[in-house]
């Protein structure tokens, strides 16, 4: 089982190491959100996510029934969000606790950071890696 939490340790969570995709974005909304060149994220089916600590410190941000993300009230971590049906993305960057899969790619770099160099040999996609063409 792996361990994640907020910044302020208001709200704690727990997924077990089953992470069906991981990635690292580099898209200019990424960027903003995390103050940082880059959000790495797993997903993983939204049943697997348990809240352990702080459930009522946890803010919606959205429409609960559509795309929302879940921050903490105290801090405003982004602890996770919505990407599609069924699934939760989970900042890698809110894990206490090192998942088995790793990040596989980077995604949008053709919006990259300027004053940011990858130096590591995972593919480089201008955008999604799972559509055609993409990089």
């Amino acid at each position: 089982m792996l361990r994640g939490r907020c910044e302020c340790a208001a709200v704690a969570y727990e997924v077990p190491d089953e992470f069906v995709a991981a990635y690292i974005c580099h898209c200019s909304n990424c960027r903003a959100m995390t103050g940082s060149a880059f959000l790495p994220w797993g997903d993983i089916e939204r049943e697997k996510l348990t809240v352990t600590k702080g459930a009522e410190s946890v803010l919606v941000d959205g429409e609960p029934d559509a795309n929302h993300a879940m921050r903490c009230g105290k801090c405003f971590s982004l602890l996770y969000w919505t990407p599609r049906d069924g699934f939760f993305r989970v900042p890698y960057g809110t894990l206490i606790d090192e998942p088995g899969l790793k990040p596989t790619a980077h995604m949008f770099v053709g919006s990259k950071a300027p004053w940011y160099e990858i130096r590591d040999d995972l593919p480089q996609h201008d955008g999604y890696p799972w559509t055609v063409g993409t990089g």
